[in-house]
């Protein structure tokens, strides 16, 4: 094991479409994408496909979207450790100007506990807060053992502030700030309260304000990619995580300014395609991206 992922997975089916219909109306969609979803679950295939086959907690449900997901994992070398759940969690996007809507269906009732697994070997964790009980328990035992920590805050869930105190990397959304009422820059300082070595608001088509190593607070601009390219936002936040958690193992001597290079043009590449698994980038994309857009700042 290299990499330990903690999540909860969905399958998403995400609609190209100018309007939802109303009342007794059907609308034909322009496209549409079938995929995995689910915050680090997502990042974990996007850790796969650029070359790290990552090892993933995850729910997974005894029925054809379960088995679907099953396909899924074994396709991309990811080994998963499926917890139980009684059926599978599903999303629908629809991705519309540069944001996307989304309505979920979710079961996260786990009659069993959580695998405990062998971490010998392991460098990283990443986590996005759901499964609270497996999530505080790997957290303790990777900082116990020296071991990188990184969590995707989307959202406030109930243990988030004690979570944040074993979290060395900790990437938030603008809308955790929204719940706790704090404006991004006081996001950094809470962040920085509770002992996160790296801590980052993402903000959207604004980029990204977050600290680096030594406190200092930096900004990471969006690429500027025409808005006639993006086709689907969803997922791009995931993607970002889920490279710079590559980017990482790869090379852990690099400065976290170089990884979160790396993963901003990963997500670019991800906002050019619909559905979660058609946005995973390769290392060639990503240097595409880089090359295409990154002299354009």
């Amino acid at each position: 094991m290299q990499t330990l992922f903690i999540g909860h997975t969905y399958i998403d089916v995400t609609f190209l479409t100018d309007r939802m219909p109303t009342g007794d109306e059907k609308l034909v969609a322009k496209d549409y994408a079938v995929s995995f979803g689910g915050n680090a679950v997502t990042a974990a295939f996007c850790c796969a496909k650029l070359g790290i086959k990552p090892d993933l907690i995850t729910p997974v449900a005894d029925d054809w979207l379960g088995r679907m997901f099953l396909d899924m994992a074994a396709r991309y070398g990811v080994s998963l450790h499926a917890r139980k759940v009684g059926k599978s969690s599903l999303s629908v996007v629809m991705p519309n100007n540069g944001r996307r809507a989304i309505l979920r269906g979710r079961d996260d009732e786990y009659p069993h506990p959580f695998p405990v697994l062998n971490l010998s070997g392991c460098r990283a964790l990443h986590l996005d807060g759901h499964q609270a009980d497996a999530a505080i328990h790997y957290a303790k035992l990777f900082r116990k053992a020296g071991i990188l920590t990184s969590i995707d805050g989307g959202g406030l869930r109930s243990n988030t502030d004690e979570l944040l105190g074993y979290i060395d990397v900790a990437v938030v959304a603008e809308r955790l700030c929204e719940q706790m009422n704090l404006e991004p820059p006081v996001m950094l300082d809470y962040l920085k309260s509770r002992g996160c070595r790296i801590g980052g608001v993402t903000l959207g088509a604004r980029g990204m304000l977050w600290y680096d190593e030594s406190g200092t607070v930096r900004t990471l601009p969006p690429l500027a990619i025409p808005s006639g390219l993006i086709v689907d936002t969803s997922g791009a936040g995931d993607v970002f995580h889920g490279a710079y958690i590559y980017s990482y193992l790869a090379d852990s001597k690099k400065l976290w300014n170089e990884h979160f290079h790396f993963a901003r043009a990963a997500s670019t590449h991800k906002i050019q395609h619909l559905g979660n698994e058609a946005g995973l980038p390769t290392l060639q994309d990503i240097g595409i991206v880089t090359k295409r857009f990154e002299a354009s700042i």
